[in-house]
Order: structure tokens, then sequence, then C-alpha cells
């Protein structure tokens, strides 16, 4: 790495690694042993089970429900789907089909030897791979000959729970000059356990993640990238109690980026930390092999806890969220971990402060997509003075090298954007990032001055937080609250009742053939 601007001590950036490293390797050590419902209704999906039964109830669900049920989860859905494939000789499809309508239980067909269930089960393994690569290298060759915006990447959101409204906002947008299109999720649905089926037109504060809603968007953002001349990236949300399962939906239908932290559902959704952690890490696998850049929500820190005193617990997540991925084959590339522009505006030299908090986010992970969120918190709806406030956050981002930057929208605390609010938001960013290009390359910052002071101070305060943690391993750091003054218990929380210990038999492909890539 190049010498740093701040003064950074590598050394000690080396050791919080190793410390993120040694909390990661322990929490994997847990997650090597369990599945959870939602990594088997993942794994459903991917082998091509798809729709519903007569109640509307997702078949993913039906299938794993159904073995649930019966206390043999632990064995592993592809356990009794290779097996049924071989009695029956019905697709997966078929024998989900077949159970939903109560013609066919699974778990009382004759088991067949574990190597024959294997291979019985590897050609819809191998397609549902082989149709991700297509994708990957569908979006490679657009990246080819279409090419897309400069970094930061320009990213806005539509939110109106109505994908096909949803589609007119976002061809706007990338028409406006936007990269990335995040369709907001729908308020709540984080917190189902379940993925709801088909198109939908009606969501609160948002549109429900589905994987036809999924394709809707992608269609329309591939057609209108053909017409600006740039790839449209498509952003959506695998947070929440369905982590894996969208994610698998996304790399089917082509997400570019997705919302993935490995705390965010604990802290903000009082989501089970044993549930959120085994969940997360299939679902970074999925996205690594499927080339999609992860969002982590650090952000949020900063909405329950204080910008400035809290500021090292969003580098110490930020670490912990670098190690995690890694563990599941992730690139650092696709790692856009997240930091927020967030002061009280009142602070004294605040952009001194988030400018040294960029930079250094920016030093620590040289090859990350660094997420840039904007200010939120102290937005009052006074226009003119967010419209400077935004101004000042694109300042920074520019300056210190961001990839993906969210923009803020100037009626922020008045009502979800209007087209014109977005459109001013993109030209107050596409005019700074352009008339301050290569500031960054022209600026130092003073030795022993407030920003170099700022970074060291950060630094050291995260140093000090993740040895505590590796002293209490992660679950018991959450119970105490050192994130976000939030605490979570281990047993607490939503979703503990589908995490299931594997058993001897248990076995998924899908992770040594997307690690191996």
């Amino acid at each position: 790495m190049e010498k740093s601007k701040l003064g950074l001590d590598f050394q000690k950036v080396k050791h919080a690694k190793k410390l993120a490293s040694t909390i990661a390797e322990d929490v994997q050590n847990f997650v090597n042993k369990y599945t959870t419902v939602t990594v088997e209704r993942t794994l459903c999906r991917l082998i091509g089970i798809d729709g519903v039964d007569a109640n509307d109830i997702p078949l993913p669900n039906v299938v794993v429900n159904e073995i649930q049920e019966k206390g043999l989860l632990h064995q592993g859905i592809l356990y009794f789907l290779g097996n049924a494939v071989i009695e029956t000789g019905k697709t997966p499809q078929s024998i989900a089909e077949e159970i939903a309508i109560g013609n066919l239980d699974i778990t009382q067909l004759k088991i067949n030897d574990l190597d024959k269930i294997k291979q019985a089960i590897a050609p819809y393994i191998d397609n549902s791979i082989q149709h991700i690569k297509q994708n990957v290298a569908r979006r490679n060759e657009y990246l080819k000959t279409l090419g897309e915006g400069s970094k930061p990447y320009v990213y806005v959101i539509v939110a109106t729970g109505n994908i096909y409204e949803d589609v007119i906002q976002a061809q706007a947008a990338a028409r406006q000059g936007a990269d990335v299109i995040a369709v907001i999720r729908t308020t709540g649905q984080s917190l189902l356990d379940y993925v709801p089926f088909g198109a939908t037109t009606e969501g609160f504060g948002g549109t429900f993640a589905t994987q036809e809603n999924f394709r809707i968007m992608r269609k329309a953002l591939d057609e209108v990238g053909e017409e600006v001349g740039r790839y449209i990236r498509l952003c959506n949300y695998c947070s929440g109690l369905c982590m894996p399962e969208i994610a698998a939906m996304g790399a089917l239908e082509r997400l570019d980026v997705m919302l993935n932290d490995a705390l965010y559902g604990i802290l903000f959704r009082d989501i089970n930390p044993q549930r959120t952690i085994i969940d997360q890490y299939f679902s970074r696998i999925i996205n690594g092999f499927a080339g999609v850049i992860i969002n982590t929500g650090e952000d949020n820190y900063l909405t329950t806890a204080d910008a400035f005193e809290e500021a090292h617990t969003v580098l110490a997540s930020d670490l912990i969220n670098e190690q995690l991925a890694l563990l599941a084959g992730m690139p650092e590339e696709l790692m856009g971990l997240g930091h927020a522009f967030e002061m009280d505006p009142q602070l004294e030299n605040g952009f001194l402060y988030e400018l040294a908090q960029a930079q250094m986010t920016r030093e620590i992970f040289p090859k990350a997509t660094l997420k840039y969120m904007p200010p939120t918190k102290f937005k009052t709806g006074n226009i003119f003075r967010g419209e400077i406030q935004d101004a000042l956050f694109n300042e920074i981002a520019i300056w210190t090298g961001q990839g993906i930057q969210l923009l803020g929208m100037i009626t922020e605390a008045i009502h979800t954007p209007f087209m014109s609010d977005r459109y001013l938001a993109i030209e107050n960013a596409k005019y700074i990032f352009g008339n301050m290009k290569n500031i960054g390359d022209e600026v130092e910052f003073k030795e022993g001055g407030i920003i170099r002071k700022r970074a060291e101070k950060v630094l050291n305060d995260t140093v000090v937080l993740l040895e505590d943690i590796v002293e209490e391993g992660l679950f018991n750091a959450l119970e105490k609250g050192l994130f976000a003054n939030i605490k979570r218990s281990k047993n607490g929380g939503k979703g503990l009742a589908g995490v299931v210990a594997k058993d001897e038999n248990y076995f998924n492909p899908f992770i040594s053939k997307m690690k191996e890539r």
C-alpha cells in the first residue's frame, strides 16, 4: 500500500485486522456446525423449486417445513430431495408440488446410499451453478460493451411500493445519471420468514423483494442501460430472516448489489444472533460467486449512537464484516463496507472529523467498494441547509475515493423523494464530482493536525474495542451492547427455532463449488 496520507500506523491496522480475524474464525467454528430453515429453503430454490401452494405458501417453505416438523432437518433438505429424485424419478419441482398437495411424504421413502443420493441431486446443482455463471458473464459483457459510470457510483433509491411504478422512477433516475438503483424493500419484510411470490403492487415505504420483481426491474434497467450507453446496477436487500434465500434469487436474476450485513439484523431487527450469523455465511458465498457487491450497514449505528463518540464501533464492525466475508470466499472488491456522514452539523470542525474518518476507511480497506451514506439524522426539513449538508457529504466522497455514494435528498425528513428531488441530488453530486475530481491527489493533511489526530484516535479506540470482543466473543459482546448501544441475547430475538445442528449425513455442495471459483 502507498504511504498513508493520514500517517496511519499500518502495523496497528494489521493488528486490528488480526483481531477481527480471530473474532470471525471463532464465529465460523460455530457456523460450520449448524444450518437454518432459510439455508435449506435457499437450497430448494437453487435446485429449481419455485411457486406457491393453494394457500400461497412458497413451495420452498412447504418442503422445508415438512421435514422440520418431523424433526429431520438436521440431515439436510438435499439428502431427502436427492433420495426422492431416485425413488420417484421426478424433478425437485415436481416433488415439491406433490408434497404440497399431500401426495408424497419424502421421509417415508426407501433410503438409498449417500453417494447415490449425492449423484442424483448433482445435475440440479450443476444447472444452478451454470445459470449463475451465465449471469456473471452477461454482466461482464455489458460492462465491456456499454461500460459504466465512474466511482463513486451514484446510487439512488426508488420506494413506491409498486414494482411497475418503481420501473418508471428507476429508468428516469438512470437517464438523469444514476449508476445504481436500489429498490427499497417494504417495511417489515426483513421479519417475514418466507419470500413472497410474484409481482407486487402494494408495499409500505418500499416494494416487496420477490424474484419476479427482481426479473422485472433487471429487464427495465438493461433496457435503459442500452439506451443511455452504460450498465445500470440493480440493488436490493438480503438482510433479515431470508438472507441467503434472497441472495440466491438475486444471483438467479442478475442483481449487482445486495444489502448484506452480518450484524444489522441482530441489532436493528432483533433477529436471533445465531440465526443471522449462520445465514450470513451462505448468503455471502452466493453473493461472492455471483459477483454481487455487498453493502454492510454500519451507518445505522450512528442513528442510535453519537457519530463522533462511537465512530470506532463503525470501523470495528467494518473489520469484522470484512473478515467474515473473506471466510465466505468474497474478494475485497465486492465488499461495500459501510460508513456515514452523520455528525451533528453544529459540531465545530465536524467536516474535518468526517473527512478524517472517510480517508481512514479508504486507507484501511484500499480495495473495497466502500459505501458512503448521507446525512439523515440531522436533516430538519430545511431544504436549503439539506442541500448544503449533501454537498459537503459529496465533497468528502470525491476527495477520499469512495466506491458507492448513496445520495442525500433535500426532502429527507419531509417525504419520499419525488423524481425532481432525485434529479437535484444527482445534479449536486455530478457537479461536485467533476469540479473537485482530483482534490484528493492535490491536498495533504498537516502532521499533528485535527484530521490526522482524529483518524489516529478512532483507530486506537477500535483496537481496544476489538481486543474486548476477542476476550468476550462476538455473541457476548452483542449481549453487552458494544455495538450501537443495543443489547441482544444469543438466545433471544426472532428465528432461533429455525436453527438446526447438522447431522453426519448433511451435505451442501454449493459451499465448496461456489467458494472454489
